[in-house]
């Protein structure tokens, strides 16, 4: 259950000094680290591809700060999970409930956050595969603004919805990397408002009413808005077509010319490429573009707050009908920063023995520093 890439552990000094002096960090096996093939968390695609020429700019920015890598974490098969479970080299541990899964896509990144191996790790986020490992393991974490420039060095799965993210066990250290990643980014402010997003307040409380009632404790504000508008089921139609559609444009030939290796339910999801519709992702589309403008109105005069996942874990040996439920509420709730490439942190507001509660904050695009700094306002003891 290592939260690592099988074989010896990497590690690549710092390559100057800076503010990260002395820190150590796991990248996950999505990110390029010079002279390391980038394996994808499948056997087949690491096979098929060659050592990286050179870093990821994101992991060149850490250690051109003074921080050091310290291990490639098994991410989720082509990053297509929210659970956290890799069929070809295990699961990482959730060192915090290990009865539970540790979520994915970037699960072992979490798992070793979490467990005091690394002091942050980098991972990636396109429908919630930094969100919701954070939530599960009990840590602070960013899905940061849709940049492509961020992305290069990245293997790609959906690049539409591609964020490059970190976990780490404080604000404090979430923030002092965040200094680094976009210190030479424009400053963008946030709203000094909060609003509540309705329906994942109420999604929560069908499936654990007590947490999302406490949830709603910690919520900086009593006002709520609706931001599906009795049409949940569109947002989730319209994210499934567009990831789709941007994976089969990424992965399909490759996946068409090396017929790898899937866990049967990964596999499941690649093959639901060869029915989309054209028409319906054209159309997506076009509804996507409404769909962000509605959220980017909202952010621009309140921070959306949100409970980070529909429930608070998920079991090891959870049913295959409650991990799918899981999965869809999942997506959709997170459809609504991804839509608009909006930065979205969450933060452990509770880590107790029978499991986590976890709360997130939406922010406007480009905010993604000012956005960790009020977070740590509202909660400035949790570590």
């Amino acid at each position: 259950m290592s939260a690592f890439v099988p074989g010896p552990r990497l590690h690549v000094e710092a390559s100057a000094h800076g503010p990260l002096d002395g820190l150590r960090f796991a990248v996950k096996d999505l990110i390029d680290v010079a002279g390391v093939t980038t394996g994808g968390g499948n056997p087949d695609w690491l096979a098929t591809h060659a050592p990286a020429a050179r870093h990821a700019p994101c992991v060149a920015k850490l250690l051109a700060a003074g921080a050091s890598v310290d291990g490639k974490t098994i991410t989720d098969e082509l990053a297509y999970s929210l659970e956290g479970v890799n069929a070809h080299y295990g699961t990482p541990l959730n060192p915090r409930w290990p009865y539970a899964l540790p979520g994915g896509s970037s699960s072992g990144s979490a798992s070793a956050v979490a467990s005091g191996e690394v002091d942050f790790a980098l991972g990636t986020d396109t429908g919630g595969s930094v969100r919701v490992p954070a939530a599960f393991c009990g840590l602070w974490g960013i899905r940061t603004t849709h940049d492509d420039a961020a992305l290069e060095g990245v293997l790609p799965f959906a690049p539409c919805f591609d964020t490059v993210g970190w976990f780490a066990r404080s604000g404090a250290l979430l923030a002092r990397v965040a200094d680094v990643m976009f210190a030479d980014a424009p400053a963008v402010d946030v709203p000094a408002s909060f609003v509540r997003f309705k329906e994942a307040f109420d999604t929560r409380a069908l499936t654990e009413p007590d947490d999302a009632d406490r949830l709603r404790e910690w919520s900086p504000s009593t006002d709520a808005i609706e931001i599906f508008a009795g049409d949940r089921a569109s947002w989730l139609n319209v994210y499934q077509h567009l990831q789709d559609d941007a994976i089969r444009a990424s992965l399909g030939a490759w996946i068409d010319a090396n017929a790898p290796r899937f866990a049967a339910d990964i596999a499941t999801r690649f093959a639901r490429m060869k029915s989309l519709d054209d028409a319906e992702v054209e159309r997506c589309r076009v509804m996507r573009t409404a769909l962000a403008a509605r959220v980017e109105n909202i952010v621009n005069q309140a921070l959306i707050v949100l409970p980070t996942t529909p429930r608070a874990l998920l079991a090891i040996d959870e049913s295959a009908d409650a991990i799918g439920t899981f999965y869809r509420d999942a997506l959709t709730m997170n459809a609504v920063a991804a839509f608009a490439g909006l930065p979205q942190v969450t933060v452990p507001v509770a880590n107790e023995t029978d499991g986590p509660l976890a709360l997130s904050f939406i922010g406007p695009r480009g905010s993604d520093r000012a956005l960790i700094a009020r977070v740590r306002q509202l909660f400035p003891t949790l570590s």
